[in-house]
């Protein structure tokens, strides 16, 4: 064969990072990387963007050198992507605050709101229950992420972590004081407004749950490639047939059945704020979905059957 040459440059200067002479054709984005951090300890794999345009997207690990649009000497740019933390990691983080901050305010503690004999439990069951289920959620959270997720990409920005934790911890102190208040009140419709809530809720968990065990299944083997998912045997997964994202159709939902149970103005504004977010994240999956896959189902949306 014969061999290639890389030559890497800064994407902003564009200076001379390093010159590799003697690439294998068929060496991956992955194995360069590997190459470049002997000569740059300090900018370890996770951390490098390696583009084919200073402007452009940032290469896969998989990709080969020699299917690149790039002669025998083949011109890459680096791009430092600041220090890096495992989505396993960031995952347990965010998860793990929303489930103890929760508990400060249901278990009335002192310093939260006072000291009076009145304030140490409430007499409603409906703030029980909410404990009850938004722990479950959380639980479910960290249950996922050890042992149903499949990252295709290893890693986030550090600095990325302080905003999330901001997001999930805030919120979670903010619905949890108003919903365990002395002075919350149930419920207009009492307890089939709750009963509704909680069967609906439990079902977009289920949902949720299966459909993320789908999206593991299509990366069983270690495959980081983007793949099609389709519906399985399983009921929850036809939401397929729909839409390109139902997990997050079924996380909305699950918010929306929190908000009818406890019927209360910051949960309800929470909900909001999350349906806002993953209808980008899912129009940006879905726009990536038919960018790839030219026999992408074209009835399918990002996240609402036939609107949105």
């Amino acid at each position: 064969f014969v061999s290639s040459q890389v030559e890497i440059l800064d994407w902003e200067t564009k200076k001379q990072l390093c010159f590799l002479d003697k690439v294998e054709p068929n060496a991956t984005i992955r194995e360069i990387r590997l190459m470049f951090h002997k000569l740059y300890p300090r900018w370890y794999p996770a951390r490098q963007s390696i583009k084919l345009d200073p402007k452009g997207k940032s290469l896969r690990d998989e990709e080969i050198l020699q299917h690149l649009p790039v002669g025998t000497t083949a011109t890459l740019y680096f791009k430092d992507l600041g220090p890096q933390i495992g989505w396993t990691t960031v995952f347990l983080i965010e998860y793990t605050g929303p489930l103890f901050i929760y508990f400060v305010f249901y278990f009335r503690m002192t310093f939260v709101y006072g000291l009076d004999e009145r304030f140490t439990s409430s007499p409603h069951p409906v703030v029980n229950l909410a404990c009850i289920c938004h722990s479950f959620h959380y639980i479910k959270r960290l249950i996922e992420t050890v042992f149903v997720h499949r990252f295709s990409r290893g890693t986030m920005p550090l600095r990325n972590i302080v905003k999330n934790c901001l997001y999930y911890w805030g919120f979670a102190a903010w619905l949890a004081y108003y919903i365990n208040h002395p002075l919350y009140t149930p419920p207009s419709y009492g307890k089939k407004q709750i009963n509704f809530a909680v069967i609906m809720f439990l079902l977009c968990e289920a949902g949720n749950f299966s459909i993320h065990v789908a999206l593991s299944d299509l990366r069983r083997n270690g495959s980081k490639t983007c793949k099609i998912p389709y519906p399985t045997k399983n009921p929850f997964t036809w939401l397929f047939f729909f839409v390109s994202c139902p997990n997050y159709t079924y996380e909305v939902g699950t918010w929306i059945s929190f908000t009818i149970m406890t019927q209360c103005v910051p949960v309800g504004l929470f909900t909001l704020l999350c349906f806002i977010q993953m209808t980008i994240w899912a129009k940006d999956k879905h726009c990536t979905y038919l960018r790839e896959f030219k026999d992408y189902p074209s009835h399918r949306m990002p996240i609402i059957p036939f609107l949105l």
